[in-house]
C-alpha cells in the first residue's frame, strides 16, 4: 500500500511542468533550511534561557544565604523575586513549591509563568521564585519575528523561484518553439545549435539538429521515391488504358469484350489507387485530386458489382442492404478504397456463409460470418504489417492500415467488434469535415 502511494506521488510529480518543478524544489529547499534555522533559534533560546537564568538564580540564592541571612538581614531581592526556606517560619515554603526538584524549574503558578530554583543544604531546603512575565513577553516577540521571517523567506523563495524558473526555462521554451515550427523541416532551415551557448541547452539543440537533419534526408528520399513511383507506374498504366481503347475497336467475342472491360476497369482503379498511395505517402491529400462527387450508395453499387461476383465464385452469399438514407458526398477514390479493403478482408477471412454491406445514415458497416478477430488484436489490426492469427491471401497487412489512415485524414471513425456466434463487423462512421 505504501509503495503504491509513493508510486502515485512520483507519477504526479513527474507530470508537473518543469518550471513548476524548479519552483517546488527551491521552495522545499528553503523550507528545509529556513525551518531548520528557525528551530535552531528556538532551541538555542530555550537552552540559553535555562543556563543563564539558572546561574543567575543560583548566584542570587547564594547571596541571600551567605550575605543577608548570615548577617541577620532580610533577603535583598527585587519586586519580582521571592525567597522561601524550610527552617524559617516567616519564609515558609508554599505547598506548591515543596516537591520541586533541585535546580532550575520553569512552571506556571496561578496562570503566571515563573522560574523556580531549589537547593537543599544540610537538610534545609531553600527555594527562590522569580516572575518571568517580562522575559516571556520578549521571548514571544522573538518567536513571532522568527515565524514571520520563516514565512517571508518561503514567500521570497517562491517569488525568486518563479523568476529563476522563467529565466532557466526561457531558452528551453524557445528551442521547443523552434523545433515545433514546420519550417525546421525545410532543407533551407538554419541549424539551431549556433544560437545557443555551449551548455546543456546547446547540446540539446545540437542533438535536435542531428535528428532534424536525418528527418530531412528521409523526407527527401521519400519525395524522390514517390516521384519515381508516380512516373514509373503511371506510364505502364497509361499503356494498358490506351491498349484497351484500341482493342475496344476490334471485333471481339462477348466473353473477350467482358474480360477487356474488366481489364479497363481494373486499370482505372489502379490509377486512382496509385494516386491515393502517393498522396498519403506525402502526408497530405490534395483535395483537388479527391473531390467529393459520389454518394455512399453510388460507391457501394460500384464496389458491389466488383466484389459480389468474387464472393459468389467462392460460394459466399453477398448482400448490400440500405438501412438509412445518407445525403453526404464523398471522394469515390477514398471511400471506394476504404470499402474495397473491408470487403476484400471479409472475402479472405470467410470460408462459408455470407458477407453483408449495410448502408447507414452517416456511415456503413461490413459484416461477415468468418472466424472473427481476437479481442486483443482489435487495436493492433490497424497497424502496418500486422495480420490476424488466421492470415489469408498474399497481403502484407497494409490494407487495414491504409483504411485507418484514410479515415483519420477524413475525420471518419472506424471500429471493429466480433459477431455472435462467429464473424466480425467493421463499422465506419462519417464526420463531415469543416
Amino acid at each position: 500500500m505504501a509503495s503504491a502511494t509513493v508510486s502515485r506521488t512520483r507519477t504526479m510529480t513527474s507530470k508537473q511542468p518543469f518550471a513548476r518543478r524548479i519552483v517546488i524544489a527551491i521552495v522545499l529547499l528553503t523550507v528545509l533550511v529556513s525551518g531548520a534555522f528557525s528551530l535552531s533559534i528556538v532551541a538555542v533560546v530555550h537552552f540559553i534561557e535555562q543556563r543563564l537564568i539558572s546561574e543567575e538564580m543560583h548566584r542570587e540564592l547564594n547571596g541571600v544565604l551567605h550575605e543577608d541571612l548570615k548577617n541577620g538581614r532580610p533577603p535583598r531581592l527585587d519586586a519580582w523575586t521571592r525567597f522561601y526556606a524550610s527552617n524559617l517560619p516567616e519564609y515558609a515554603i508554599p505547598e506548591r513549591y515543596v516537591g520541586l526538584d533541585e535546580g532550575f524549574t520553569e512552571l506556571v503558578d496561578n496562570d503566571q509563568a515563573v522560574y523556580a530554583y531549589a537547593q537543599e543544604i544540610n537538610g534545609v531546603r531553600y527555594v527562590l521564585v522569580q516572575d518571568q512575565d517580562e522575559f516571556e513577553a520578549h521571548e514571544r516577540v522573538l518567536f513571532d519575528v522568527v515565524l514571520a521571517g520563516f514565512i517571508l523567506t518561503v514567500l521570497g523563495a517562491w517569488a525568486l523561484g518563479r523568476v529563476m524558473a522563467g529565466r532557466v526555462m526561457a531558452p528551453v521554451s524557445r528551442l521547443a518553439q523552434q523545433v515545433r515550427h514546420r519550417d525546421q523541416l525545410l532543407p533551407t532551415a538554419p541549424p539551431l545549435a549556433p544560437e545557443y551557448p555551449d551548455d546543456e541547452v546547446g547540446q540539446l539543440a545540437s542533438a535536435f539538429d542531428g535528428t532534424l537533419g536525418q528527418l530531412r534526408h528521409s523526407l527527401e528520399r521519400e519525395r524522390l521515391f514517390t516521384s519515381d513511383v508516380s512516373h514509373e507506374l503511371r506510364t505502364p498504366l497509361m499503356v494498358i488504358a490506351t491498349s484497351c481503347e484500341l482493342l475496344q475497336q476490334a471485333h471481339l467475342e462477348p466473353r473477350q469484350r467482358e474480360q477487356l472491360q474488366r481489364i479497363e476497369r481494373a486499370s482505372g482503379e489502379m490509377r486512382e489507387l496509385v494516386q491515393t498511395f502517393l498522396q498519403l505517402a506525402r502526408g497530405s491529400v490534395d483535395e483537388a485530386d479527391f473531390t467529393a462527387t459520389a454518394s455512399l450508395a453510388q460507391v457501394a453499387e460500384q464496389q458491389s458489382r466488383h466484389w459480389a461476383e468474387l464472393m459468389r465464385e467462392k460460394g459466399l452469399e453477398y448482400e448490400c442492404i440500405a438501412e438509412g438514407p445518407d445525403d453526404g458526398r464523398y471522394s469515390p477514390t477514398l471511400l471506394g478504397t476504404v470499402m474495397a479493403n473491408l470487403l476484400r478482408n471479409a472475402l479472405h477471412y470467410t470460408n462459408r456463409g455470407q458477407v453483408r454491406l449495410f448502408l447507414e445514415a452517416g456511415g456503413f458497416r461490413v459484416e461477415d460470418s468468418g472466424a472473427g478477430i481476437a479481442q486483443e488484436q482489435h487495436e493492433s489490426i490497424f497497424l502496418p504489417f500486422v495480420r490476424g492469427t488466421l492470415a489469408r491471401g498474399e497481403g502484407m497487412g497494409l490494407g487495414l492500415s491504409l483504411v485507418k489512415r484514410i479515415c483519420t485524414h477524413q475525420g471518419w471513425n472506424i471500429t471493429v467488434h466480433n459477431l455472435s456466434p462467429t464473424g466480425s463487423c467493421f463499422r465506419v462512421r462519417f464526420t463531415q469535415r469543416s
